[in-house]
Order: structure tokens, then sequence, then C-alpha cells
């Protein structure tokens, strides 16, 4: 089926806010009915057996539920604390299985569950107030932006090879990072991203895919910092796809340090 998404449509952040928190609810639910089944069993090895475990469980509890209040915090512009930025991918890589599971259950797409989980993440890295220098920033896309038709290979050095005729929106890319001197990579998938990450050893990330790529990628490269940037697929997934450069202009402007700051 055609996918007819545009960068109108803006991913409400507080569904993954949501899920986040009712996974955290399904998993406590969990621990306190393994500590009720193991309590009598605890108690015939120590009677403090018991309180040590439901202490523990307590503790791990209330860091994860203090790590979303963390996020909420951010999505609400309030200082986001060093001491949440540690926990808070750690905190979404164990709940984020969770709350897609529960997406489904709701009637939730995984999508829109991952569109959401993007807007989320870039408002956290943007509430850091991350700032790196052009040549220590790395913009990312999937090969499928180039024209299917292009008979010139692009991956791994576009800004030489490609011939910027305008018939995709690679040139115009290719262009930007000329303008604005960050690298600028096509990768062919996840394998050749991180190796492309490992190679230029950047301070910040900004890619551009669908939204399975974009979460995945986000979670692999951290504790790096990476701002996603959605595809637009008029012609449905991994075909001639495009990017709002706009967008993606906005995006960079954020992440690079003024000239006076330099």
């Amino acid at each position: 089926m055609v996918d007819r998404m545009h960068v109108s449509e803006r991913p409400r952040k507080r569904l993954f806010i949501a899920l986040l928190s009712v996974s955290l609810l399904v998993m406590a639910f969990l621990a306190w009915a393994v500590w009720r089944v193991s309590y009598l069993g605890l108690r015939e090895i120590s009677s403090y057996l018991p309180l040590v475990l439901g202490i523990l469980f307590a503790g791990v509890f209330l860091a994860i539920g203090i790590g979303i209040a963390g996020i909420v915090g951010a999505i609400l512009g309030l200082p986001f604390l060093s001491m949440f930025q540690r926990r808070t991918y750690a905190l979404i890589n164990l709940l984020f299985p969770i709350a897609i599971m529960l997406g489904k259950i709701f009637g939730f797409n995984r999508r829109k569950i991952e569109r959401s989980f993007i807007e989320v993440s870039n408002q956290i890295i943007h509430q850091q107030h991350i700032k790196v220098p052009a040549d220590r920033l790395l913009v990312v896309t999937p090969h499928c932006l180039q024209l299917a038709t292009c008979p010139h290979k692009i991956t791994r050095d576009p800004m030489a090879n490609c011939q910027r005729c305008g018939g995709c929106d690679i040139g115009a890319l290719t262009a930007l990072a000329e303008e604005m001197g960050f690298h600028f990579f096509v990768v062919t998938g996840g394998t050749l991203a991180r190796q492309t990450v490992k190679k230029i050893r950047p301070k910040a990330v900004l890619a551009i895919a669908c939204e399975r790529d974009l979460t995945s990628g986000i979670q692999d490269v951290y504790p790096l910092p990476a701002v996603g940037v959605l595809n637009i697929r008029p012609n449905g997934p991994c075909y001639n796809t495009h990017v709002d450069i706009d967008l993606v202009r906005q995006e960079i402007q954020k992440l690079l340090l003024d000239k006076e700051e330099k």
C-alpha cells in the first residue's frame, strides 16, 4: 500500500510517554506478583529477605519513574538534568518492547508509536542545547532517497559522485553540506551507517530515514546524540523517497555552534 505520510503530520509526544508509563505499571505489577508468590519461600530462608527484595524492586521502579518524569520535564521545557540524560535511553531500551506490545493491544499502529518516540527523542536532544562544530556533525540518509533510475553510485561518497541533476533530494543535501560544512553520507543499511559513525567519529548525528530505521538507529548510537528526520514516501517505502530540505536545515542549525561560539 502506498505510504502517503506528509511532513505536515506531527506525531504526538504524549502517545509514547503514555505507553512508557503504562509499561512501567505493567512491570511493577509483574514484580509485585513475583514478590507475592515468592514471599513465603523467602521467609523460610530468612525473615529479612522479603523486605530486601521489596526494597530492591521499589528502588528500581522509583528510578524508572524518575526517568520518565525527566523525559516529561524535557518535553515541557524544564531543565534536563544530567542524571536523567544518562538513564533516558537505557529506560527506553528497557520499556520500548513493552510499549510496542501495549500499543498493539490498544490499537495503535507501531509506526505511529515510533514517530512519537522520534519526536520525544528529538525534543530531549534539543532541550539539552547540544551544539557541535560543523565538521563534527554527521548527516546520513538512506539510499532510497536517490532516484531509482540514477546510474551514479553515490553510497559512501555522495559529495564526489552526485551529479546534482535535481532528480532527487541528494543534490540539495550535498549542496547544503558544502554550504554548512557537515559530513554527509548515503548508506545502504544499518551496518554501513554504524561503520560510517565509527569512521567519522562525530559528536552528533542527524539521520534521515523511516520510523523503524530511525528508532533503532537512535538507540544504537547512544550515548551519541542523534536527531531523526522522517523521510517522505509518496511511492511507498524504500523507493524514490524524499525529505523536507527546509526541515533538515532547521534541525542542523539547532545543532551547530554559532560563529561567535566557535
